[in-house]
């Protein structure tokens, strides 16, 4: 396998767009079957796909009756349909950085990159940021490696960086540590194990500008 295993930086840090709640079902739970039940009632279940993602998760993974737990779970269930760099379709993975700098960056590409796919000339979107320990000593490292596993890497394709992300999964992995291809010199990790996202908490608020033919990311922290 490549690459060694290590424990994650600390704190990690995450963005999510603040469209959606910061209190969900999961928070306010007590059990696996409230989870499920309270799913039904939300109406998650007629998401074939979230329903679907749940019952992939052991049940001992599952998040619930702590701050935040909406938080972790929705990252898993509700992915992208095509996955991310280290994860199918089938389940999602917490995607999050050492530097909040580098999460910034990370989420302006993807705004680019939905502006180039709605053929807008340039987007801007709110996102709270959270701030979370990743715990596990079983992270797989593969920094500094671009070299050696340009495939893992390649900013074009997926395809040998989602099965290898999804073996480490499948052994009991806790996740990855990778360098940021979106900034230099930065850090990101993604993370296979609800319960090992551990101090949640809500930060700041950041309005983020990109425009679909420039490189340039805009960050601007938003005022409490």
């Amino acid at each position: 396998m490549t690459g060694t295993f290590t424990g994650a930086p600390q704190p990690s840090y995450r963005l999510i767009p603040s469209r959606f709640p910061p209190i969900g079902l999961f928070d306010t739970v007590a059990t696996a079957a409230d989870a499920q039940a309270v799913m039904e009632l939300a109406g998650w279940t007629n998401d074939r796909l979230a329903a679907d993602r749940l019952h992939r998760l052991p049940q001992s993974q599952w998040v619930y009756g702590r701050p935040n737990s909406s938080v972790i779970m929705a990252a898993f269930l509700h992915s992208a349909p095509e996955g991310m760099r280290f994860n199918g379709p089938d389940l999602g993975a917490w995607y999050a950085s050492k530097e909040i700098e580098t999460a910034a960056a990370e989420v302006g590409h993807h705004l680019r990159r939905e502006a180039i796919a709605r053929n807008v000339p340039a987007m801007s979107r709110t996102y709270r940021a959270y701030s979370a320990k990743l715990a596990g000593e079983d992270y797989c490292d593969i920094r500094g490696l671009q070299g050696e596993r340009p495939d893992l890497y390649r900013p074009d394709s997926y395809a040998a960086a989602q099965p290898f992300g999804e073996q480490l999964r499948s052994e009991g992995r806790a996740g990855i540590i990778f360098d940021s291809l979106r900034r230099r010199g930065g850090t990101s990790m993604a993370a296979f194990i609800p319960p090992a996202i551990t101090n949640v908490m809500q930060t700041d608020h950041f309005e983020i500008s990109v425009e679909a033919r420039a490189r340039a990311i805009n960050v601007r922290r938003l005022r409490q």
